[in-house]
Order: C-alpha cells, then sequence, then structure tokens
C-alpha cells in the first residue's frame, strides 16, 4: 500500500508540474557546450575565448556607426515598424550563440550546456543560474518559455515559421528547459531556437509586443539604451554590472564602453558625414564611390584607414526581382526574356570599373552553387518527383547568365528577348511591345529607394526601351517603401538574398509557398513551387555535408529555372573604410569582420 501511495503520489506531482508549465526531469543526453549544424564544433569544452577576439584587447571610448534610413521602433523581431538591429545584438541575448568562425556552430551563453540525441527530436537547456536582467532579476526557464510564445505568435514570418514547428516546451526546472520537436525533420530548428533572443517576462508587455515601440526593453545583454533621437539616434552604454562579461565566450568581444548609432536620410549625405569625421566605420558597397570618392585629406594624411578583406562565404543573390503575383510577370518565359536586356558587361565597364562579378548563383562563389556543375545522383533523386521543375540545360550545369558585347546595344539580346516573347503573347508593335489579342502596352513600375538604386534601375529601364517596354521608376522614402514591401505592393524591387555559409530555415522566408501568401516575408518574387519547398526541407534534413551540399545545390537549379530574378552582381571582397585608431584582430573569421570584435588603440 505504502509503495502504491507513493505512485499516486508521484503521478499526482507529474500532473501538477505539466499544469504550471513544469516537467518533471527525464533522463538526458550528455551536456554539450556548443551544438553544430554538422559534424561536431571546432571549439573544445572549456575553451578560453573565441580564436577571432583578442582577450586583451583594451576596453573604453565610444563608437559612432551610422546607418541609412530612418526608424520608428526599437522591436526588429515584428513585422511592423523599421528598426536597427542594436536590441537583440547588444541589449538582449540567447541561451547559445554562434561562432563566426564556423558555417554554422552555437556555443553557450545563457545556457551553459545543451542536451540533444541523435536524432534531434528534442533540445534541452541547462540556464546559468547567474544570468541577470539589468535591473537585476534573474534569466529563467521561465523568461525563454515567455519569448519562445510571443516570437511563435507575434514575431516575423521566419520565427512564427520555425518555431511553430515546436510540439511543446516543458520547463523541467527555473534553469532548465526543453522543446520537444518530435515531427519538424528540422535539423537546424534546435540551433534556431538557442539563438533566439530572451525578453525578460516581468519587463514586456505582450499585449503590446507586436506594435512598434521606442521604449528600450530590459535584457540580459552587455550594454542598455541610454538615449533614443527616434529617426536620429540610438546610443547604447556597456553595463558596469553585466553577469556575463567574464564568461570565455565574450572575452575580447564589446569592447567599446558607448556604442552611438546616427542615421542619415541618403547615401551621398551619409558618406559626406564620414568625410569629416562624424562616424568612424564604414563598409563601403558601392564600387564608383571606392575607387574615386576616398580621395580626401582624412584618408591622404592616414588619418581613415582603407582595407580590402576577402570574402569566404557564398555571395548570394542580387538581382531585379520580379513580383510574379503579378499576372504581367506571372509566365516564366517573360522572365528570362527581360533577363537577356540587362548588359552586365556594359554596366560594369562603366559605372563600377570593373569590380564586379555578375550573378550566376543563389551560393555563388561557393560549394553550394550549381553553377559549371551537372547535377550529381544525389540531386536527380530529390529532383526526380518533380519533373520540368529544373531545365535541361541547368541541370547539367550549362546554363549562365546573358552575356552581351558590352555595347549597351547588342542587337543579338535584344532579338532573343523579342523571340522568347513572342512565344509569350506578346509583339512589338510600332515600337510598343503588345499583349497579343488585348494590345495591352507592356508597362511596370521599379520601386527603389535610394540615388544607386535609382541609377541601376534607369539603365535597365533604358536598355527595356528598345523593345517597346515602358519600365517607370520609382523612387520612395524609407517608410513608403518598406510598408509596400511588407505588402508586396510593387511590380518589381533590386533585392540581394545574402548567404550563409550554412543555408537554413531562412530559406523557407524567401521562397517557400506560404512565405509566398504571408506579407512581411522576403518572398518577394511569390515563388511558389513544390520542388523549390521540397529542396529546403532536404537541406533541413540532411545529416552529413554531402546530403547538405547535394540539396542545396538541387534548390540552386530549381531557383534558377524560375526566373525569379534578372541577376546582377557582386563583390568579391569586403572593403571598409575607418579610422586610424580603431584596431581589429589579425584573425579574420570565416563569416567576415565583426565591429564587436574591434577596439580604439591606446597611447
Amino acid at each position: 500500500m505504502k509503495l502504491l501511495r507513493l505512485a499516486i503520489l508521484g503521478i499526482f506531482a507529474a500532473s501538477s508540474m505539466a499544469l504550471a508549465g513544469l516537467a518533471p526531469a527525464v533522463s538526458a543526453e550528455p551536456a554539450r557546450h556548443g551544438i553544430a549544424m554538422h559534424g561536431e564544433p571546432a571549439l573544445p569544452e572549456g575553451f578560453p575565448h573565441l580564436p577571432y577576439a583578442d582577450p586583451h584587447a583594451p576596453r573604453g571610448g565610444r563608437i559612432t556607426l551610422a546607418l541609412q534610413g530612418s526608424f520608428d521602433s526599437l522591436n526588429p523581431l515584428i513585422v511592423l515598424g523599421v528598426a536597427p538591429d542594436v536590441v537583440p545584438r547588444y541589449v538582449l541575448q540567447s541561451m547559445m550563440m554562434r561562432s563566426m568562425d564556423e558555417p554554422f556552430t552555437v556555443y553557450g551563453l545563457v545556457a551553459r550546456s545543451a542536451e540533444i540525441p541523435e536524432d534531434r527530436s528534442t533540445v534541452t537547456f541547462n540556464l546559468d543560474p547567474r544570468a541577470r536582467f539589468s535591473d537585476g532579476q534573474p534569466l529563467t526557464a521561465k523568461d525563454v518559455r515567455f519569448t519562445f510564445e510571443l516570437l511563435r505568435k507575434y514575431g516575423k514570418p521566419f520565427y512564427r515559421s520555425s518555431l511553430g514547428q515546436v510540439r511543446a516546451v516543458a520547463i523541467e526546472n527555473p534553469h532548465r528547459i526543453r522543446f520537444d520537436l518530435t515531427g519538424s525533420n528540422d535539423r537546424e530548428l534546435p540551433l534556431n531556437i538557442a539563438m533566439m533572443p530572451i525578453f525578460a517576462a516581468h519587463a514586456t508587455d505582450p499585449g503590446a509586443f507586436d506594435k512598434t515601440t521606442l521604449t528600450p526593453p530590459v535584457g540580459s545583454g552587455p550594454y542598455e539604451i541610454t538615449e533614443v533621437r527616434p529617426g536620429e539616434r540610438v546610443v547604447l552604454k556597456r553595463r558596469q554590472d553585466y553577469w556575463g562579461k567574464d564568461l570565455p565566450i565574450m572575452r575580447g568581444l564589446f569592447n567599446f564602453e558607448e556604442i552611438r548609432y546616427d542615421f542619415y536620410r541618403d547615401a551621398n549625405t551619409m558618406f559626406e558625414a564620414f568625410k569629416v569625421g562624424l562616424y568612424d566605420y564604414r563598409l563601403e558597397g558601392d564600387p564608383d564611390r571606392w575607387s574615386t570618392g576616398y580621395d580626401f585629406p582624412a584618408v591622404r594624411d592616414g588619418r581613415v584607414v582603407m582595407e580590402t578583406l576577402p570574402i569566404r562565404t557564398p555571395k548570394g543573390m542580387n538581382g531585379f526581382v520580379f513580383n510574379t503575383r503579378r499576372n504581367l510577370f506571372s509566365d516564366v518565359r517573360v522572365r528570362e526574356a527581360l533577363g537577356h536586356l540587362f548588359d552586365f558587361e556594359w554596366v560594369n565597364r562603366n559605372l563600377y570599373y570593373g569590380l564586379l562579378t555578375r550573378s550566376g548563383s543563389y551560393f555563388a562563389g561557393s560549394d553550394l552553387s550549381s553553377t559549371g556543375r551537372p547535377a550529381g545522383e544525389q540531386e536527380l533523386s530529390l529532383l526526380a518527383p518533380f519533373p520540368g521543375a529544373v531545365r535541361e540545360d541547368i541541370l547539367e550545369g550549362r546554363w549562365a547568365p546573358p552575356s552581351s558585347d558590352g555595347s549597351g546595344r547588342d542587337r543579338d539580346q535584344a532579338r532573343e528577348a523579342l523571340r522568347i516573347l513572342d512565344k509569350a503573347g506578346w509583339a512589338l508593335e510600332s515600337g510598343i511591345l503588345r499583349r497579343k489579342g488585348s494590345r495591352e502596352p507592356f508597362t511596370f513600375e521599379m520601386l527603389v529607394n535610394s540615388r544607386q538604386q535609382e541609377r541601376m534601375a534607369l539603365n535597365f529601364s533604358q536598355s527595356l526601351a528598345r523593345i517597346g517596354i515602358t519600365a517607370r521608376v520609382r523612387l520612395v522614402d524609407d517608410v513608403q517603401y518598406w510598408r509596400r514591401l511588407s505588402t508586396f505592393d510593387f511590380d518589381m524591387v533590386q533585392w540581394v538574398w545574402p548567404a550563409s555559409a550554412s543555408p537554413g530555415n531562412e530559406q523557407r522566408n524567401r521562397w517557400s509557398m506560404a512565405a509566398a501568401q504571408r506579407g512581411g516575408s522576403l518572398n518577394y518574387s511569390g515563388a511558389a513551387s513544390p520542388a523549390v519547398d521540397r529542396m529546403i526541407d532536404a537541406l533541413l534534413e540532411a545529416r552529413t555535408r554531402e546530403d547538405f551540399v547535394a540539396a542545396v545545390r538541387a534548390l540552386d537549379r530549381a531557383l534558377l529555372s524560375g526566373f525569379y530574378v534578372v541577376p546582377l552582381f557582386y563583390l568579391n571582397d569586403q572593403w571598409l573604410a575607418h579610422r586610424a585608431g580603431l584596431k581589429r584582430p589579425e584573425r579574420l573569421p570565416l563569416l567576415g569582420t565583426n565591429i564587436d570584435t574591434w577596439w580604439w588603440q591606446t597611447r
């Protein structure tokens, strides 16, 4: 009887814990100090510091950074508003932090360790009891679950899609939380959960979370926001009571006492501000400016240093994006035809000093790219259920973006474009391209939000005019631009989808059929292909690097076959200019240099 009573009490105790949002502890997998997407973490348990950070870097001083545009919110994790990334980057923290020196590996931060079975059907995090928010309150599993529920309900599409795969969440004790991922078949999901920024449950209003706000949140990170000037400036100051300042993963990071972000309405004003010393560090993306614009006194006398650093990750896709939700661009033949009118050779030589490389893949410059490679057996097997989803020349690795004679008026490319358009039901009549039958003229709008984009769009518009297409270029302010993008209210935009060394769930937000219907997603093209969806699933399910590479290449081929963009170009190197007193570690991480490892040289 005594044993029976104990058993019954145990059942009631377990039920009470479940009702309270708790769960009894279960036998666990070995605790891990890090999780790698494929294979094992590169750094051993007990590593002294990140290899690309200098633990002896001096601390202090203020760095001023610049961003183009404006902002009306401090929360970039929701759909509404335009917000810089300062809150999740400096104010909030996640359970684990991504290493910049590996394709995709996370190491313990707020969580000391994680427990995960080989099939990744669950993940359990053991939180550091020392973790504290800036108001002194402890960070516990309750805050993690609170944040998870907020982002799953109100977060941007990436969070809603990714976290929506979680079957259940159980708090086993105040510093231990388990996520049930059964059925997700998403091997990246544990890492995405690990990187989820954590809000303070006691200081965050869930009813207002999905609204824009300029009120700084309470966080557990190394900085707190001390000044907000809407649309103009955000200032952060390093916390002297930051709980994690002595963690190995933090050594050599966040060396500035104060970080100030100033916002500029346009690119030219922002560059002029740098020239006169109003901010300290600048990433340059304009080849014209890099080639001719840096001949100013601060560069000549050594107060500003220019550096060219290698980019070792995939280059991603930069292109003019067709909104295939528009009837005008619903035909893949129309989209392919317009690609013949972009004269990369002329643009690169005359506008960009020959410094650019043509985009021909969504993962260019890496082993993930399908360009120039015939599909292997694994790719063919993945694509077999989707006959016709990939064109033969793309499947065989023979396709490349159209190449011109560089004259700016290549007649062969214009004739080829008209030939394809004729098959799609369009004909040139008295200098105007019209739809056969209805005689509707071929006209559309190109939406841009910077002078640099405007210049590119005008060049393309002039090329299109040669075959009777009217493309109106409309320059709008940041607020209108982002509002229209979030509701897919455009015909064509220029967009860059950067590529990481480990593509994952972000691909769903860019290309899946679900994202095509979800406002605020990055599926600007409206891509809706079962083959694309399956290739994304395959790369998330891949257990080996070989399977992963095959799935990404197959995805690349499916996207290229959809002609969702007119491919433009990319930079092979990272260009940056900075004050001479700013220093960085000698070791450059795989994913590129990051200002959070820099410091001011002391005298």
